[in-house]
């Protein structure tokens, strides 16, 4: 050897060699002893005598040797060194958070806030009414002039994201109708004709929203963990109508109608500025994603790339009957959902006649547990599909339960005679309609995943053709039978007939 030191590399076999007993062992040791000896002597090292025992017997005086956990480990022979091989620490890359986490979270934040300007208007629409004296009928009306926009957007948006991407898309659509928020309670003052122009537009900017959610969260996860995304962003989107119903009328009463609508705006440009310069499209053109989860993502995938395909046509799309369960369901969904969203506060105040804050914080329960049960029945559906059940029957069931629940629910709630156990009969008719999520909204990818956004679009302006009609409806109802009763006993029988229709003609294969 050329250096000066002699390297015995340790092992789990030399270890418990150490111990033997045979013959042969003890001569490999004192063979091993004297070469030590030796290559010390002949470089005129000092030699420790103690250090070449190189058995595992201790003297019982000798302290008990710390362990190291890494580096070089000297012996007191000078020149005689034993290496020991430690495992290395977790790296930076290893500890790194999955970029389509992030994605999700942000698109959780703004679908929160998109349902959060929403709910602002059904609270503030209280003193609005008693201050400019409009009637039950009227009420409807200013209620449903956000679904005036958004009836034409969702069409043209849904059309845009399979063009342009859904980051761009709903970019702009949450600056448009942040913007719009901001001059509702101008507007208000103003005149009636002007309120109901800037909730029109209110309503257009906001109809890109969920196209773009289900085309990017389709583009950002495996299949296998879609719905367990959508359920996760659509909780965001029902805790909004949590921080609307809670948070609206304490401004209100406290500082005045101006206030929570320049919080909500100001919260939607804030969030606009983490979402230009963090999210893609799609992963590939993402330069934060790492090369493995790309490829997990993409490994994911149940369909090919279809880029280069044409797009089915209008007429193609309605001749299916699977297009027309998606069709039905939207609607039904749409109708009740509006139904309880834009009338809640209205029903407690005037049913049980509890005041503005009560009946808030009343309406604001049934969302809260609507925005868990909806990120449950996102991780059931994932965890049927993994467990190997088809996609058609996971999509059959959760739908069931997304509309006979409620439909139940609400036959309930004309029995209820208090306020808590109506908030009761409420929370399970929401908490029970979310599992919608997992349903229709999901099947849009299914059958179409080329041109879901175009797909999404149309349906979501059938059904919020039908949530005009709802909520107007209900204001009619109200002052010509001075009850809900009966509109509610119409949704329910709604709910009923849609479960019929989607479970004879919904699938979960590709369609088009």
């Amino acid at each position: 050897m050329a250096t000066g030191s002699l390297l015995l590399h340790s092992s789990p076999s030399t270890k418990s060699s150490s111990s033997l007993s045979s013959p042969q062992s003890r001569w490999a040791k004192s063979r091993t002893a004297n070469l030590g000896f030796q290559r010390a002597l002949a470089l005129g090292n000092p030699v420790k005598w103690e250090s070449l025992a190189l058995t595992s017997r201790r003297r019982p005086e000798d302290p008990i040797p710390k362990k190291k956990e890494r580096g070089t480990v000297r012996c007191t022979a000078e020149g005689i060194e034993r290496r020991i091989l430690v495992p290395r620490e977790p790296s930076a890359a290893a500890l790194k958070i999955p970029e389509r986490f992030k994605v999700v979270v942000l698109m959780a934040c703004v679908m929160c806030l998109c349902n959060a300007d929403r709910v602002v208007m059904s609270v503030a629409v209280v003193p609005l009414a008693d201050k400019l004296g409009w009637s039950s009928s009227f009420l409807g009306v200013v209620q449903s002039s956000f679904l005036w926009g958004y009836i034409f957007s969702s069409v043209i948006g849904g059309a845009l994201v399979d063009k342009y991407g859904g980051k761009r898309v709903m970019a702009w659509g949450a600056a448009l109708w942040s913007f719009a928020t901001l001059l509702t309670p101008w507007a208000a003052n103003h005149s009636t004709a002007a309120l109901l122009a800037v909730r029109a537009f209110f309503g257009l900017a906001e109809g890109v929203a969920l196209p773009s959610m289900s085309t990017i969260l389709s583009r950002w996860f495996p299949g296998h963990e879609r719905a367990t995304a959508v359920g996760f962003s659509m909780a965001g989107f029902h805790l909004g109508n949590v921080m609307g119903l809670i948070v609206t009328p304490i401004m209100l009463s406290s500082i005045g109608i101006v206030a929570p609508f320049v919080l909500f705006s100001s919260l939607g440009l804030l969030w606009l500025s983490s979402w230009v310069y963090k999210v893609t499209s799609d992963p590939k053109d993402s330069s934060f994603i790492s090369k493995s989860e790309l490829r997990s993502i993409q490994a994911g995938k149940t369909d090919p790339p279809t880029t280069t395909a044409e797009p089915p046509s209008i007429g193609l799309l309605f001749s299916k009957l699977p297009t027309w369960a998606i069709i039905f369901a939207n609607v039904t969904n749409n109708w009740g959902y509006f139904v309880l969203l834009s009338w809640m506060p209205v029903y407690f105040k005037t049913v049980f006649n509890v005041n503005l804050k009560q009946a808030a914080w009343f309406s604001a329960v049934p969302w809260g547990t609507m925005a868990v049960s909806g990120y449950i029945a996102g991780a059931i559906s994932d965890s049927l599909i993994k467990a190997g059940y088809s996609i058609t029957s996971v999509r059959k069931i959760m739908q069931s339960v997304g509309f006979i629940g409620p439909g139940v629910s609400l036959l309930c709630l004309n029995f209820a005679k208090s306020p808590e156990i109506a908030a009761v009969f409420m929370t399970a008719a929401l908490s029970l309609s979310s599992f919608s999520q997992a349903g229709f909204l999901l099947n849009m990818q299914d059958i179409a995943p080329q041109c879901a956004g175009f797909l999404h679009g149309i349906s979501n302006s059938i059904g919020t053709l039908a949530a005009i009609i709802s909520t107007i409806g209900t204001g009619y109802f109200v002052q010509w039978l001075g009850s809900f009763q009966a509109f509610l006993s119409v949704t329910a029988c709604l709910y009923f007939i849609t479960t019929i229709f989607w479970n004879l003609f919904a699938t979960g294969e590709r369609v088009f």
